[in-house]
């Protein structure tokens, strides 16, 4: 038996305005834009995705099932400018068959620069999961799958079940990442581990003519999930939910695709569904995966070079998380939430230099006509922040 386990992320980030260094406006995020970027999303994937991920798992009598993280930024979002998509995740809370998993609140980096505040920011998202969902999360991702042993031990003392990261070559060498393993020094904590090359046949192949193996279909693809029987337990497909609708437009065939892969999957009688808690649950873990270095499911490094590969991705990152204990100990919650926004690591992704003229993944939904526009950008809202904290401290 071989347990496929799909896990959907789901997040927009509240991007920022042109603000300039004379500006001294303190509404940073250009909502009208927002609007129009959540409302498109929800219009091409959640809507329709939601949909289609409930029909499934009525038809199937509860044999489908998956796990999301949504995000608290793109959970606001809704709450302003889409309650109608709020309301189909909730539709899909309440049949029983979708787990919602933790993550910090604001899709931020703020393992790497402030542990207080990742354990704040983690406790807010599982605290919103709760109150929406009535779940309380078991597991947890950490924000783009970043991941190294210290995560993991941080993660355990949290109190969660198990974490999600990236099944990267260089990590597990000769190891599949078909079987659950366990962190070292972490009694209890688990690791599922991203079946890259399945998941991107999906999220970034699915529509290339070009690829050797297009068209995707469900006998296909469950020919290839089959070959895990023997050498594995679980299918994790991670991926973002975009996937479905704005990544892979209608068009290149990605709802009939999902919607024929349970029945195509389920009648061989040797696969099923399972969401991250069930996978460990049932499946013991199988050796320990040490991880010492930061790892992620970006790009084809699989490390933190989208965020942190250039002076100003650095400098920008210092900077902010350099303000933490002035702009807490203001209380104002405003202010705090302003610079809790700027930590969502969409900011650092738009200053990524890495073919940049090449016109890649790095430009998708990218308001700044370069990395350096959005750096400039940045620290004049940073700037900004700091003047407002000084009034406060004055």
């Amino acid at each position: 038996m071989a347990s496929v386990v799909f896990y959907f992320q789901v997040h927009q980030p509240f991007r920022l305005r042109r603000y300039t260094i004379f500006d001294s406006d303190p509404n940073y995020f250009d909502d009208a834009q927002n609007e129009k970027i959540c409302r498109k999303v929800v219009n091409k994937c959640y809507l329709p995705t939601n949909k289609l991920i409930k029909d499934l798992i009525d038809r199937h009598k509860g044999q489908f099932r998956v796990s999301y993280s949504l995000t608290g930024t793109v959970i606001e979002q809704f709450k302003r400018w889409a309650p109608d998509a709020l309301e189909s995740f909730l539709d899909l809370a309440r049949t029983g068959c979708v787990e919602f998993i933790a993550e910090t609140y604001y899709h931020s980096l703020a393992f790497l620069y402030d542990r207080r505040e990742f354990i704040t920011q983690t406790r807010m998202h599982s605290d919103l999961m709760e109150e929406l969902f009535g779940q309380r999360p078991r597991i947890f991702r950490n924000t783009e799958l970043t991941y190294n042993n210290d995560v993991a031990k941080v993660v355990e003392d949290m109190g969660f079940d198990a974490i999600l990261t990236e099944g990267a070559d260089h990590v597990l060498g000769y190891r599949s990442p078909n079987f659950i393993y366990n962190p070292p020094n972490c009694a209890n904590l688990r690791i599922l581990l991203k079946n890259y090359r399945l998941s991107d046949d999906i999220a970034f192949r699915f529509g290339n003519r070009d690829w050797p193996e297009w068209p995707l279909t469900t006998d296909k693809f469950v020919r290839w999930v089959d070959q895990i029987n023997g050498n594995g337990y679980v299918c994790n497909l991670f991926m973002d939910y975009e996937t479905f609708g704005e990544h892979q437009w209608e068009d290149t065939g990605i709802f009939e695709f999902l919607r024929a892969l349970p029945q195509s999957l389920l009648e061989t009688g040797k696969n099923d569904f399972l969401t991250v808690s069930q996978a460990i649950d049932r499946y013991p873990p199988v050796g320990e995966i040490d991880v010492p270095h930061m790892i992620s499911w970006a790009d084809t490094e699989r490390d933190l070079s989208a965020w942190l590969g250039n002076s100003m991705q650095a400098n920008a990152l210092h900077d902010l998380y350099a303000l933490a204990e002035d702009v807490l100990s203001t209380g104002d919650e405003t202010l705090i939430a302003d610079w809790r926004k700027l930590q969502t690591s969409d900011h650092f992704y738009y200053m990524c230099t890495k073919w940049f003229a090449d016109g890649d993944v790095h430009k998708y939904f990218n308001p700044y006509e370069s990395p350096y526009d959005a750096y400039i950008n940045y620290m004049n809202i940073l700037d900004n922040i700091r003047s407002r904290t000084k009034i406060h401290t004055a």
